[in-house]
């Protein structure tokens, strides 16, 4: 692994393009209640057959990270809620990069590495989609 330290500058990337996506999710989870205005929102997978799919739990997520509801937040789906506060320190990056030019520490992984990171990757979303079905299905094992 090489981690590099650019000179300071403004020029807009992905740590930008990631804060914005973050800073209007966040506004619209804060001020829009989608779930509420779309008649049709919610999960096909989960009428259909009563299973829930892997991004079950992703609206409430936003709505209650943007309320600072935390623990609802993780209670509805963990990973979502580890990856709406990445989006959240994205928007503090984006916002230290475009007005102070602070530097965006660069890194590169070796082809090994990417691989590890890759079934790293796999093995988290596997475990929290079955954490979200156990809870949604099974209730009675986690009490």
């Amino acid at each position: 692994m090489k981690v590099s330290l650019p000179k300071p500058n403004r020029t807009f990337g992905l740590a930008d393009v990631l804060g914005l996506v973050g800073l209007v999710g966040l506004f619209v989870a804060r001020y829009i209640p989608v779930a509420r205005l779309i008649p049709f929102w919610g999960c096909a997978l989960r009428e259909t057959t009563g299973w829930p799919c892997l991004g079950c739990g992703l609206t409430r997520v936003a709505d209650r990270v943007a309320h600072f509801n935390l623990a609802g937040a993780w209670d509805a789906n963990p990973l979502g809620t580890v990856a709406a506060l990445f989006f959240a320190l994205m928007i503090v990056v984006m916002l230290l990069h475009l007005v102070f030019a602070m530097p965006i520490p660069q890194l590169e992984l070796s082809p090994t590495e990417w691989h590890w990171v890759r079934i790293a990757a796999a093995a988290i979303v596997l475990v929290n989609y079955a954490w979200v079905v156990v809870k949604a299905k099974f209730p009675y094992l986690l009490a």
